[in-house]
């Protein structure tokens, strides 16, 4: 690995300045494309296309590919659509290539693909962009090994060895096994290659019944499968049973990590996904819903308290409590909705679990609640010397803790019923809520308690 530095990119600009074409394909050929693509935030726009177009194909397909989407699309935006399919559609594998044509518009995609010499390619390519992004169908690819269960184990090594060199698979995964109607039958285990060389048909040999999935299943049973039975790859079919493709583990590690970083943006109330190099007003486009969400909350609760004008300039003491409701109860229902979507995420927390979960957090709120509002009540009566305050707020504490976990249990499991991402629950709306449902819930008991 190299090391990036302010200097090392000043040698580099100095490179581009000159057109150094041979200087600039060393530079290129001593690094990872991951390292390429980190230099892309340090380059000009035009900077950067030149080093692009100095690279081979197959690396500056892989370098597009590790570019955050913002910077993929500016560059791409500043090609030729010839030059998109000619330098990187054509390197791709077929999964990559859709995922970054799914983007665009319909009259872009076409030309594309009238770009692609390899037919084939282009087919399978067109066949992937029908899927949804969200689906197995989506995520798949069409580069794999695939054999006839009649074949005798000399002909499959043939047909796989050509068939790799038409894929130009970097990697072999799996070898998957088909009958006549290309219906996946099992999978060829690659130690039966070296022991058993002349069987006379490998339905022999394979290992039926493999783990596989739907084309119409969601990106989350395939992180499940893949995560639970440790995969390296996973078959994917179609309704009736015949293979379609495949999803390798490196495809489901960038959908997980993507995922995960738009549900942390999400629950930290940024509403549609961002990146560090987005400029002024996309970033304020993102942030700023969930803060004139903040700002509403804010002037109710204001009006709440207006409501107990007279109270407070009786008892200014009231006052000193207001924070540590609304953080409590904002608090607890985070915890609360954080372990609901988690479950959720996971699909540990299954439809049949949801009452026992409901049971469980009630519960747990229960001893929190008694806990804390033993705790206050005791530094209360000790400190304060005002026996309605003190009862006040250790009766609302308790009150609010029990709403908080509850409604934090309630709300994600509601949005994902509606097939809503209930990662929202986990930010500023369970916060806002809680804040606002607590103040309500400690000016009540006020009243009841002080008259």
């Amino acid at each position: 690995m190299i090391e990036i530095t302010k200097e090392y990119i000043e040698n580099l600009k100095k490179v581009i300045e000159t057109k150094d074409d041979k200087k600039a394909v060393e530079i290129l050929n001593s690094l990872y494309p991951v390292e390429i693509a980190e230099l892309y935030k340090k380059l000009d726009l035009e900077e950067a296309i030149y080093l692009y177009l100095l690279m081979d194909g197959n690396k500056a397909a892989d370098v597009l590919m590790e570019l955050d989407d913002n910077d993929r699309d500016k560059l791409l935006d500043k090609l030729p659509n010839e030059v998109i399919a000619k330098r990187f559609i054509n390197e791709m594998d077929t999964d990559d290539a859709a995922e970054l044509m799914r983007e665009m518009d319909e009259e872009d995609q076409e030309e594309i693909l009238s770009h692609i010499e390899d037919v084939e390619q282009a087919g399978d390519i067109i066949d992937l962009l029908k899927y949804d992004e969200g689906t197995a169908g989506g995520l798949m690819g069409t580069e794999m090994i695939v054999v006839n269960e009649n074949w005798s184990m000399p002909q499959c090594i043939e047909e796989m060895r050509k068939q790799a060199e038409e894929e130009e698979l970097d990697e072999i995964y799996n070898v998957y096994v088909i009958d006549d109607d290309e219906k996946l039958k099992g999978v060829l285990p690659l130690q039966k290659l070296i022991t058993r060389p002349s069987v006379s048909k490998i339905k022999h040999v394979m290992q039926k019944d493999p783990i596989l999935i739907h084309d119409n299943a969601e990106i989350e049973e395939v992180v499940e499968l893949i995560s639970k039975y440790d995969l390296v790859s996973l078959p994917v079919v179609d309704s009736i049973g015949r293979l379609v493709g495949r999803i390798t583990v490196d495809d489901v590690i960038d959908e997980v990590k993507e995922q995960h970083e738009k549900d942390y943006q999400l629950a930290s109330g940024i509403s549609q996904d961002v990146e560090t190099s987005d400029n002024v007003f996309t970033q304020t486009a993102a942030r700023l819903p969930w803060l004139l969400l903040g700002v509403v909350g804010g002037l109710s609760n204001s009006r709440i308290l207006g409501g107990a004008v007279a109270a407070l300039s009786e008892n200014p003491k009231i006052a000193f409590f207001i924070p540590l409701i609304g953080g409590t109860g904002g608090n607890v229902g985070t915890q609360s909705s954080a372990i609901v979507v988690q479950g959720l995420a996971n699909n540990s927390l299954k439809t049949s679990q949801i009452i026992k979960q409901v049971v469980k957090e009630a519960a747990v709120a229960l001893i929190n609640a008694s806990i804390i509002s033993l705790i206050v009540f005791l530094y209360n009566y000790f400190t304060l010397g005002d026996q309605y305050i003190t009862m006040s707020v250790s009766i609302s504490l308790f009150a609010v803790v029990l709403f908080a976990s509850t409604f934090g249990t309630l709300v994600p499991l509601v949005l994902d019923k509606f097939k809503i991402n209930p990662a929202i629950a986990t930010g500023p709306f369970i916060a806002i809520t809680n804040d606002i449902i607590g103040m309500v819930i400690y000016i009540a008991i006020i009243a009841l308690l002080m008259g």
